[in-house]
């Protein structure tokens, strides 16, 4: 399964402000339009690594099941 996201880019007085559609909470910015798609990569990357530590914490102790599961795909 493919799923496509929407990268959304505002030029701004100051370069350009990026988010992602169906992502809330990825926002970035950067000079360029160019820096401002690395760094939104970069703020996808951290709120992925957030929730991750943040369910890792709310499920210690609990018997659960882990497995991939891969559905983006480049």
């Amino acid at each position: 399964m493919k799923i496509n996201l929407t990268a959304v880019f505002e030029k701004s007085p100051y370069g350009y402000i990026g988010y992602v559609e169906e992502f809330p909470g990825a926002n970035t910015q950067g000079t360029t339009l160019e820096e401002a798609k690395e760094n939104l990569v970069e703020a996808l990357q951290l709120v992925l690594e957030s929730n991750r530590q943040l369910s890792e914490e709310e499920i210690a102790g609990k018997e659960i099941i882990k497995e991939p599961f891969g559905i983006l795909s480049a």
